[in-house]
């Protein structure tokens, strides 16, 4: 018996080595040494501090800032509770909080874009469409005291195209755009 248990045993060993610590430390090497921002949450700094993650959406509230998609994870953007909200198209949860966010735009829900009004298949997407932003432009140029024009080449400069052309849709990171306003208010005039 003990010369069938041994083999059992030593590639049990032998694969817990190779799957518990080589195989994670490999991979953690590469990442570090070749996706470096990546492997460490696509942080997004300024002045010289952390401010969010380009993966990651945050909730902006004040007028002068534009507004991400509502979040469904958690208490809002939680990362420890990410996940969609599961609510259907017959779902009266979904028609109230479709309501409820109509209401903070001040207007009808059938003319505001569809991904203001509901939460992404995670809940923390950082990202709204450009018609979404600019949905917005009218509000933050007049909470900022910006002229029109100067808000919608912000939002143009911040449209990220599909990956390879084709992959995706045109998208704007929301923290990005926000981020870039902020750097225009404090711009030497």
């Amino acid at each position: 018996m003990l010369k069938h248990v041994r083999p059992a045993v030593v590639l049990l060993a032998l694969f817990t080595l190779l799957t518990g610590l080589v195989y994670p430390l490999a991979m953690t090497g590469i990442g570090q040494a070749a996706f470096n921002r990546q492997a460490n949450g696509s942080p997004v700094e300024r002045d010289g501090a952390i401010v969010g993650s380009s993966l990651i959406g945050q909730q902006f509230t004040r007028p002068e800032y534009f507004w991400g998609r509502p979040s469904a994870a958690g208490a809002g953007y939680d990362g420890r509770s990410s996940s969609g909200s599961n609510l259907g198209p017959s779902s009266q949860a979904l028609s109230d909080r479709i309501k409820a966010e109509a209401e903070r735009y001040g207007v009808p829900a059938s003319d505001i874009p569809p991904d203001l009004l509901t939460a992404s298949g995670s809940g923390l997407d950082p990202h709204i469409s450009p018609a979404a932003a600019r949905f917005q432009l009218a509000r933050v140029a007049e909470a900022r005291g910006l002229g029109e024009n100067v808000v919608a080449g912000l939002i143009d400069a911040q449209v990220e195209t599909p990956s390879l052309g084709v992959i995706g849709e045109e998208q704007v990171n929301v923290l990005e755009l926000n981020l870039a306003l902020d750097a225009l208010d404090r711009a030497p005039n």
